[in-house]
């Protein structure tokens, strides 16, 4: 990964004071009211790994009824983006900001936000909100760079990336034991879907009070390896042949499975009136699909010819900029305040919800002093409006790739190891939203034009890195 040398400095009394300071200055409950609604409770439920075609909505193999019924009952963005690997969505999220300022294109054990960010559970915290986050956390591996020192009044799950399903390791060497409770570790029993689906439900069961509550609920599902327990394979599809095969689909069962059960918590609540679900995946499914020829293990009659962890129909798979590494399925649902069963074509980014919530409670973050690079997102998700024209801009694993949307164009840069430039694509999503028909040269003006505000973008480019010592 390219991250900075230099030392990192401790933090001492004076900066501690100052950046408190800061915090509540710029966090503080904004007593005007705005044009949303009353304050919601948000839960924000992140999958890994889950490709485009791999819910039922897309007509993918694996049935997936309570994402069909959170869709039908809400919102789903059509063109939402995030980053093509999973520690640079995570910080993308808690930040608004790209994740290149920080220097994160790529998974991160290290420590990778500075101290000081101002993530949205910290800004939600500060406007009155309990805080807690159930999953994975990939942005620091130790426990002194945990969810805790981010925001977190509670945290469970894995500090490091996906863990084994059973015994809750990850990999090998001195990240591998991770499985945590508020930063202490902790050996359980159990599926880790369950465990932390049960963690979410227990927590949101426990919010009794008036005050509101954040939940960001991060899965392992469905990033390998998998291994599912017998009831989940048993309801995989037949025509769904192999092992690994069979045993990703009964992720993705599994994972829809927990995902009903933390709805039905808040609906048990009786808090579904008064909260924004939203449903995501951190990055396209691993499995290519170029749109010529099927996958070469997939049985003729299967739906669309899409294998559990694909894209299809978009181009590419996780790592890459292309549509199917970074266009990942997205369900916003509010029950009584977004119309059920809509959809939006608005390209929106993963930096855009952290605005949007901080809008919606009423927690007075500014764009100017926290840098933002997102939107919020009320209008697009609301269907009173639409959002000013801008520009997307995402950089690839270890900066070798970048890309900008503007409008319905989509440039993207190929550099080798040294930076050198050594490929440029251009595509009209509109046109041609499978990215087929390259026209980078037969559109040089095009080409020029995004090139250039790819370029002014990028500049601000590790201007937050976190400094490790």
């Amino acid at each position: 990964m390219n991250r900075s040398t230099q030392p990192l400095k401790p933090i001492g009394a004076i900066a501690i004071a100052i950046a408190a300071l800061f915090f509540f200055s710029a966090c503080s409950v904004d007593k005007q009211a705005s044009d949303s609604p009353a304050r919601p409770n948000i839960v924000f439920i992140i999958a890994d790994d889950l490709g485009w075609s791999d819910v039922g909505f897309h007509n993918g193999n694996v049935p997936t009824p309570n994402l069909r019924k959170l869709a039908s009952e809400g919102l789903e963005i059509r063109q939402h983006y995030v980053a093509p690997v999973c520690s640079p969505t995570r910080a993308g999220f808690l930040t608004g900001r790209y994740w290149s300022r920080f220097g994160i294109t790529t998974p991160t054990n290290e420590l990778g936000l500075p101290f000081e960010t101002i993530t949205v559970a910290k800004a939600l915290g500060e406007a009155g909100y309990n805080t807690a986050i159930t999953g994975k956390w990939h942005l620091g591996s130790k426990a002194e760079w945990g969810p805790n020192h981010f925001g977190f009044d509670h945290s469970y799950g894995s500090m490091a990336g996906g863990v084994t399903p059973w015994s809750h390791f990850y990999k090998k060497g001195p990240y591998s034991e991770t499985w945590h409770r508020n930063q202490t570790l902790i050996t359980e029993e159990g599926h880790v879907t369950d465990l932390l689906a049960n963690e979410a439900v227990q927590w949101i069961e426990k919010q009794t009070g008036d005050e509101p509550f954040f939940l960001y609920a991060p899965f392992t599902a469905v990033h390998l390896p998998v291994r599912e327990p017998q009831i989940w394979l048993d309801r995989v599809p037949k025509e769904i042949t192999g092992e690994v095969a069979r045993h990703y689909a009964a992720s993705i069962l599994h994972l829809d499975d927990a995902v009903g059960r933390i709805v039905e918590a808040i609906e048990n609540t009786g808090k579904a009136d008064n909260t924004l679900v939203v449903f995501t995946s951190d990055n396209g499914g691993s499995t290519a699909e170029n749109n010529d020829t099927k996958y070469p293990n997939i049985n003729d009659d299967c739906p669309n010819g899409a294998l559990p962890g694909s894209n299809f129909p978009l181009r590419g798979k996780k790592g890459d900029l292309y549509e199917g590494g970074t266009r990942v399925p997205t369900i916003v649902r509010w029950r009584g305040t977004i119309a059920p069963g809509t959809t939006n074509e608005t390209p929106v980014h993963i930096v855009d919800w952290m605005p949007t919530f901080c809008a919606l409670a009423k927690a007075n973050a500014g764009t100017t002093k926290l840098k933002w690079d997102g939107s919020n997102l009320w209008p697009v998700l609301s269907g009173t409006g639409s959002l000013p024209e801008r520009t997307l801009y995402s950089a690839g694993t270890h900066f070798r790739s970048q890309a900008l949307r503007d409008g319905d164009w989509k440039l993207i840069l190929f550099k080798a190891n040294d930076g050198e430039e050594i490929r440029t694509e251009l595509y009209n999503l509109a046109e041609d939203p499978n990215e087929k028909n390259n026209l980078a040269e037969t559109r040089s003006d095009k080409q020029a034009d995004l090139r250039s505000k790819l370029h002014a973008a990028a500049a601000n480019d590790r201007d937050a890195v976190a400094i490790i010592e």
